[in-house]
């Protein structure tokens, strides 16, 4: 789906697709979860890889609610993501949606990041830069939300991305995905190559959800 050949248009659909299969899984609850944990009630976080802008309106919304002073802002390497993202922001939400690499970011105060189904996309190389800086430049922590390699989500995807008609780059791209996603013992390997074992937690979610946890 990043291919530059892609025209806009079907960008667009693919990312609309991708925020069907989000809603249909429960993609965001996860994530806010981790930031009831935290018990924040004011903070400024970064998600990287953003897409269509989906869990940064999630956020906005779940603090809107609680009355939590909050700055989002995302950053994407696909600069086509921005304008998706901007078509659906939120009026007056203190969102930005920015383009271009996490890494330029590092100077900027956070409290949390987040990122959504990015690391699988990483090389080993870049998933353990990344878990660093995220160490490195979280105030109060961070959370990875990603796949869980597992054979009955990779046979059940294809039905339920019918089901959801969404497009065929999300049929064949969320499969591929899950084929290239992690099991537990594999994070906890990064993990301990990062120096981050006992520090962070690997967690299951439902349904088919391994996500990463650090609070400080």
């Amino acid at each position: 789906m990043d291919a530059e050949t892609l025209s806009p248009a079907v960008y667009a659909d693919v990312l609309r697709g991708l925020a069907r299969v989000n809603i249909a899984t429960l993609t965001p609850r996860s994530t806010l979860a981790f930031l009831k944990r935290s018990n924040a009630k004011t903070f400024r976080l970064l998600d990287v890889g953003y897409g269509d802008g989906g869990m940064l309106r999630a956020i906005w919304k779940w603090a809107q609610k609680r009355g939590i002073a909050c700055e989002l802002v995302g950053v994407d390497l696909n600069p086509r993501s921005e304008a998706v993202a901007e078509a659906r922001h939120i009026p007056g939400a203190n969102i930005r949606y920015r383009t271009g690499d996490y890494a330029d970011l590092a100077g900027e105060p956070w409290d949390f990041v987040v990122s959504n189904f990015v690391t699988h996309h990483m090389s080993d190389r870049q998933r353990l830069d990344f878990l660093t800086f995220m160490e490195q430049v979280s105030a109060r922590g961070w959370f990875v939300n990603d796949l869980h390699r597992h054979g009955f989500a990779y046979r059940g995807f294809p039905l339920l991305a019918r089901l959801l008609g969404v497009h065929r780059i999300v049929r064949e791209d969320g499969q591929l995905s899950i084929a290239r996603s992690f099991r537990p013992a594999e994070w906890e390997a990064m993990l301990a190559a990062t120096h981050l074992s006992g520090v962070a937690q690997v967690k299951r979610v439902f349904p088919f959800r391994l996500c990463v946890e650090r609070h400080k």
